[in-house]
């Protein structure tokens, strides 16, 4: 009897597989009639980065985070940074053998206060996180995520009954950009960040700004005016400059003034914290407090310079600043 289909119940795609297939993410596969993973154990990219790049701007500043990601994505975004481990199958990228025990043994032995499941999108690589986290939890670390939020919502549940924060990249507020931009799709997405509000997990945005796609400054609007109106006005929003690379070469970089207006709008639109990325905008990286409007955090790159934030509160006038603080 010929080995029978299974279906991936783990993203939207629910990509049903014959024995030997693979999914839409090039990592999971049939194996006679048992979905398997090709990644667990097997990260292709680590490093110990600052906190602030993932980014995470409310999440122990200054901290280094111990950074893995491996091969494989279940979006195919046509801008994607990281496309040369994310677009490619484990087979075709130099990987190492690290368990989640070493993980955490190497993530406490560099110092670091957090593991980030990062570079690609640890959805495709979701065991071997789980497991991770569990026994760095244990150990009194931080997991971090950087996902699209491309999952559907009972192992997004179980996720974050174990990791600490998340931080969505918010593509883009219309059907027509995932569609066109990522091969995906938007409503899974929406009710991915509320569901991550809602389970209690820290919760940041990130939105990458591409010229002539998503810069249009009624769809910046919508996209706060949503942010604001499912999640609320303490949700941090970054705004990220656009470079070109992968299959997106022909448009020009997002130009300084573009991200400088985005954060302008989530500000006027009522986003308490609102930030600029990838650009010389000292004002734009800098936290604030809501109350009193006086620097907390002052921010040089990924340096932290200054914290005020003392117990959690704004030391000048005592106002919490929500957020996971050191």
């Amino acid at each position: 009897m010929a080995a029978q289909s299974v279906q991936c119940q783990l993203c939207p795609r629910h990509c049903r597989l014959k024995n030997g297939e693979r999914g839409f993410c090039r990592v999971r596969i049939n194996i006679d009639g048992k979905l398997q993973t090709l990644v667990y154990g097997n990260p292709c990219s680590i490093n110990i980065d600052p906190i602030e790049k993932k980014p995470f701007y409310h999440v122990l500043p200054g901290s280094g985070t111990f950074s893995l990601a491996t091969a494989g994505c279940n979006l195919r975004c046509k801008y994607c940074q990281n496309w040369q481990i994310s677009q490619y199958p484990p087979e075709d990228l130099q990987n190492y053998k690290l368990s989640p025990e070493e993980i955490v043994h190497d993530a406490l032995k560099n110092k670091c206060q957090s593991i980030a499941y990062t570079y690609t999108d640890p959805v495709i690589f979701y065991e071997y996180v789980l497991d991770t986290a569990k026994i760095a939890r244990k150990n009194g670390l931080l997991n971090i995520l950087v996902s699209a939020g491309y999952i559907e919502q009972a192992p997004l549940i179980e996720l974050c009954e174990n990791v600490d924060a998340i931080k969505i990249d918010f593509k883009g507020i219309t059907e027509e950009f995932y569609r066109d931009m990522c091969s995906a799709t938007l409503k899974p997405v929406l009710e991915a960040i509320t569901t991550i509000k809602k389970q209690d997990v820290w919760l940041e945005l990130t939105n990458l700004v591409v010229p002539t796609w998503n810069d249009d400054e009624k769809d910046l609007r919508a996209l706060c005016r949503w942010t604001i109106d499912n999640v609320g006005t303490n949700v941090p929003m970054h705004f990220s400059r656009f470079w070109p690379t992968h299959q997106l070469k022909n448009l020009p970089p997002t130009p300084e003034k573009t991200i400088i207006r985005a954060r302008q709008i989530a500000l006027d639109e009522g986003i308490f914290f609102a930030y600029t990325g990838n650009i010389m905008d000292n004002e734009g990286n800098n936290t604030y407090c809501p109350n009193d409007k006086k620097l907390l955090v002052r921010r040089q790159g990924y340096l932290v310079l200054e914290n005020n934030i003392v117990d959690g509160k704004c030391k000048f006038c005592q106002t919490k600043i929500p957020g996971i603080w050191l």
